[in-house]
């Protein structure tokens, strides 16, 4: 080899060398480089999942307080507290955001206690004004924190009264202080339970009450209206206590009387239009057996539904069967619907047996979950359709006027 061509080899052997020996390098410094960057990911990762577990256990703890303080006036009785409470579980509440809200759940509480959409409370009166006068009608009611249902049921009613003794004062008292605690901290709006109504009634000088339960029976509320009726008979001259919707309970079963008599009249009329039949016997022909739910009771007028069974088999009305959310006496949703399947009927209509569509009619009866009525007969496999008409006695014009006959019957006496 000659020496030009010598050097020249050599030349580009060391320049070879040289560049493997870069790559070499670069490679290396590559390699830490993405070690490097990877731990900081890892890190960053790490830190952003801490961050996120931090958060969702911040949510949880603040829809738990809320739950708690839902908890806490979920309860029958009132105290000199109450209305503090209230406000302060609905301040709460309004604070979380909308995923927060969807957390809460305690022992009574759900996300639908304040965010269900009822209606407008605006409509509705409390009925809690002073100025009554001598002469009172205290209209009581267990109540309902269904906003439209409250409005069109059980103010229905008082609306009713009040235009029939346009000379006395129609005012409100519910028996349920859970509801009145809810619609307080829902809507703000104040409702009398039955002492604070007695007591307003006293405090303004009233001489003369006179006071219409809207129960469908003598019940356990009804009961427990007298009793406290009794505590304040002594600061009035007269004190009356009207029917309830049923009139007097009776023994048995096959014990009826005119009230259910024209209740049954009217509550099946009014579904068989709202079906859009003719007649029942018209629904009837097209297979259509109408279920009217009640609540039921563990109290001896528990029979009242199965006389109510009883006062429509009377009136000739063999595709109406009389049934309740507790289900006593053979009054359950399984029992209700064999017999309904084991007379033929194909249709189903439910509705409630009840003066308020609130939360009974909605959820028990017409509501999504297995266990309601609407789910079971559903299931059951049993039916072409099932239809439900979630409304309440209350907004029946026919049965105000019952109620008016009552109060007018409890004057007179």
């Amino acid at each position: 080899m000659k020496r030009k061509q010598w050097v020249a080899w050599l030349a580009a052997a060391a320049l070879a060398v040289g560049m493997l020996a870069g790559c070499g390098s670069s490679s290396d410094d590559s390699a830490e480089t993405t070690d490097t960057e990877s731990a900081a990911q890892e890190e960053e990762v790490s830190a952003e999942a801490e961050t996120a577990e931090t958060e969702t256990e911040d949510d949880q703890a603040l829809a738990d307080n809320v739950a708690a303080l839902i908890d806490a006036i979920y309860v029958q009785e009132w105290t000199e507290d109450t209305e503090e409470q209230c406000a302060a579980a609905k301040e709460a509440w309004d604070a979380l955001t909308d995923e927060q809200k969807e957390l809460v759940e305690g022992e009574e509480a759900d996300p639908d206690y304040f965010g269900r959409d009822t209606g407008d409370a605006s409509l509705d009166d409390p009925l809690n004004a002073d100025d009554i006068g001598e002469n009172e009608i205290l209209v009581v009611s267990f109540g309902t924190s269904f906003n439209d249902s409250r409005a069109e049921d059980i103010k229905g009613i008082e609306d009713a009264l009040q235009e029939a003794y346009p000379d006395w004062s129609v005012r409100r008292a519910f028996t349920a202080q859970i509801i009145i605690n809810h619609v307080l901290a829902r809507d703000g709006e104040s409702i009398d339970n039955v002492e604070q109504a007695l007591q307003r009634a006293v405090d303004n000088g009233v001489k003369n009450l006179v006071i219409q339960p809207t129960h469908l029976m003598h019940g356990a509320e009804y009961d427990e209206l007298v009793e406290a009726v009794e505590e304040y008979t002594d600061n009035f001259e007269s004190v009356k206590i009207a029917e309830p919707l049923l009139g007097e309970v009776g023994d048995d079963a096959t014990v009826i009387n005119e009230d259910k008599a024209e209740v049954a009249e009217i509550v099946t009329a009014e579904a068989v239009e709202t079906a859009g039949y003719e007649s029942l016997d018209a629904a009837a022909e097209d297979g259509v057996a109408f279920v009217f739910m009640g609540h039921g009771t563990s109290h001896t007028a528990n029979v009242t539904y199965n006389q109510m069974q009883t006062q429509m088999e009377t009136l000739g009305y063999d595709n109406v069967f009389i049934g309740t959310v507790e289900g006593y006496d053979g009054t359950s949703c399984e029992e209700v619907i064999e017999k309904v399947a084991a007379a033929g009927y194909t249709k189903v209509v439910l509705r409630p047996l009840m003066v308020v569509a609130g939360d009974h009619a909605n959820n028990d009866m017409a509501g999504e979950d297995e266990d309601s009525w609407l789910s079971m007969f559903e299931a059951s496999g049993s039916f072409e359709s099932i239809e439900t008409q979630i409304e309440g006695l209350g907004r029946i014009e026919a049965i105000q006027e019952l109620y008016v006959e009552h109060t007018a019957a409890a004057m007179a006496e």
